[in-house]
Parts: structure tokens; C-alpha cells; sequence
């Protein structure tokens, strides 16, 4: 129906003589520039401040969230910077650990080897004089047994009996005497 409306306008302006379709009569000039710059205007005055507050704001934005993603990211160098700085001197320290652990364990192990040839030279000594007090007994006993085996048999040769103690002792003296001055004549040569 409303088809059907302008196509009966537009028959009836094309019949009217001097009315032409595309140039319009001066009254609807004026009142069309008139529409036009009205809302050209509130175009001006209200849309376009609006328009304009909402570009600013999503500018602002844009450049706001650059610069945050900017900040960031200088946050997360820095970040991976005291992180490698920190790994760095933890392996810094792990190493001097490691040297100061070699180093104990050097200083304990020459230690434990000093320890060892101190109770190796404490018992050589203890040895040594258990041995030198069973040699010296050894020898005390020897000697008696030998000075009382001689008396007996420089008795018997003599046909006399040798019972005098301090008699019979320097001669078990000069017998042993001459037995040991006999043995170190042979070994010294």
C-alpha cells in the first residue's frame, strides 16, 4: 500500500507541467537545508562529544593497556634478571661448598692418617718395652738358671763344694762376663 502511495505522487509530479522529479521547488529547499543543518548540529553539539569521550576512552585504553603490558613486561626482565642473578650466586655457593667440603675432607683425612701413625708409634713403643722388660726378665732368669747350672758343674769338677754366695756370684758374674764379651767380639766381625 505504501508502494502503491508514491508511485501515485511520483505519476502525479510527472504530469504537472515544469515540475521536474530531480530538481526540487525552492520552499523545499530552504526547509530540507534547514532539516539538515538542525541535525547536522545536534550532530555536532550531542552525538559527536559522545562519539569523541568514546574514541578518547578507548585511545586511552589502547595506550593504557600498552603501557601496562609495557610495564610488565619491564617487571618480568627484571624479574628473570634477579632470578638468573640469584641462580648465578647459588651456584656460586654450591661450588664454595663443594671446595670447602673437599677441603674439610682432605684436612680430616690427614688427620685421621696423623692419628693413625700416633697409635701406630704408641703401641710400636708399647712393644718395644713390653719386649725389653721380658728380655730383661728373660735375662734374670737365664742368668740364674746358667750361674746356678755352672756352680753345680765347677763343683763337680772341682770335687768342691762352692756354697760361698758372694764367691759364687762373681764368679757366675765373670763367667757371663766373658760369655757376652765373646758375643760381641763374633758379631762385630
Amino acid at each position: 500500500m505504501h508502494t502503491a502511495f508514491v508511485l501515485a505522487a511520483v505519476h502525479a509530479a510527472a504530469e504537472e507541467p515544469g515540475h521536474s522529479i530531480l530538481l526540487p521547488e525552492l520552499p523545499d529547499l530552504i526547509w530540507g537545508t534547514v532539516a539538515f543543518v538542525v541535525v547536522l548540529v545536534v550532530i555536532i553539539r550531542l552525538v559527536l562529544p559522545n562519539i569523541n569521550k568514546a574514541l578518547d576512552a578507548r585511545r586511552d585504553a589502547i595506550e593504557g593497556g600498552i603501557q601496562r603490558a609495557e610495564k610488565a613486561q619491564a617487571e618480568a626482565q627484571a624479574n628473570k634478571e634477579q632470578f638468573e642473578e640469584a641462580l648465578k650466586e647459588a651456584r656460586t655457593e654450591a661450588a664454595a661448598i663443594r671446595e670447602q667440603a673437599r677441603a674439610d675432607g682432605v684436612r680430616i683425612l690427614g688427620e685421621l692418617k696423623e692419628q693413625a701413625q700416633a697409635e701406630v708409634a704408641r703401641i710400636n713403643a708399647a712393644a718395644l718395652a713390653t719386649i725389653e722388660v721380658e728380655r730383661q726378665n728373660a735375662l734374670n732368669s737365664l742368668r740364674s738358671e746358667v750361674g746356678t747350672l755352672a756352680l753345680s758343674l765347677a763343683s763337680g769338677v772341682i770335687g768342691a763344694s762352692l756354697e760361698d754366695d758372694k764367691k759364687s756370684a762373681a764368679i757366675v758374674d765373670r763367667f757371663l762376663a766373658d760369655l757376652e764379651a765373646d758375643s760381641s767380639t763374633k758379631a762385630g766381625k
